[in-house]
């Protein structure tokens, strides 16, 4: 037995140092490699002309490609500006953000927003969706600032659409969806640049049970496909859809578990039937 095995059986479950995940003297996840998020004593102050609002307090973690994250916290914990941060809107107070081993801060603006557009994917509660405006020019949005030719732009949106299962609504305008489906094509969205991580910030939280199901449904596969997934949510039932669960409360991380007993939405979309 190799001593990284042997250190498995210390505890049912543990987080090792090297990022191991280790569950009943099994290792789960890949330890030594280089983790594509890392966070180091991060912190985020917004300051008014008579006030300090500090947000984030020497947040520290790393997140392996391929994981599927829930940063889960109650309203005012701090999970929105520290996906805010992960996804290069913002930038931190003070602490190291490395992205692929690269420092965020020695970014410029315009670098930052290259590498948004080309690497990350954002879904939002409010869907984010332009009136009028029909279901395909939605998702082409991101696009805009490609250089691809329009026939190769043209199959990645056909793509994208057949990935959240929309092609049937292509043509549609977006007032004439329901919101289950403005969910699904603002998913289609950020996945028509093929980022490597998609961050979903409350996606559900519009939602009824079935379409929440279904949103939750597409972001599992997508994540057995390999993509990485931070999903920010309030709501404990939502974040068991995840492998790992980031707890923050008052802008600190106060636990970081794997979640033993997933939930699989494809399973709950069948008992609502």
């Amino acid at each position: 037995m190799s001593g990284r095995q042997a250190d498995c059986f210390i505890s049912n479950v543990s987080r090792k140092r090297d990022g191991s995940v280790c569950y009943n003297g099994v290792i789960i996840g890949l330890g030594n490699v280089m983790p594509l998020i890392t966070v180091k004593d991060l912190r985020k102050t917004y300051e008014g002309e008579d006030v300090k609002t500090t947000v984030l307090q020497g947040v520290t973690f790393s997140m392996e490609k391929g994981e599927f994250v829930a940063i889960m916290g109650p309203s005012g914990s701090g999970k929105s500006t520290l996906m805010h941060i992960l996804g290069l809107l913002e930038r931190p107070t003070g602490g190291e953000y490395r992205l692929d081993g690269n420092d965020v801060a020695e970014l410029s603006d315009n670098e930052l927003a290259r590498l948004r557009n080309k690497r990350i994917g954002f879904v939002f509660q409010a869907f984010n969706l332009l009136p009028k405006t029909t279901v395909e020019e939605n998702v082409e949005l991101p696009l805009l600032y490609d250089s691809d030719p329009m026939e190769r732009n043209g199959k990645r949106i056909a793509e994208a659409l057949e990935a959240v299962g929309m092609t049937h609504r292509a043509k549609y305008f977006s007032n004439q969806l329901s919101g289950g489906e403005k969910q699904r094509v603002a998913i289609a969205r950020a996945l028509v640049n093929d980022p490597d991580i998609v961050f979903a910030d409350e996606p559900t939280g519009n939602l009824d049970s079935k379409s929440g199901l279904q949103v939750m449904r597409i972001l599992q596969r997508l994540n057995d496909a390999g993509r990485t997934i931070i999903l920010v949510t309030h709501e404990t039932s939502t974040a068991e859809h995840a492998k790992r669960i980031l707890r923050v409360v008052d802008g600190k991380i106060v636990s970081d578990d794997p979640v033993l007993t997933r939930k699989i939405a494809k399973d709950g979309e069948e008992s609502l039937k």
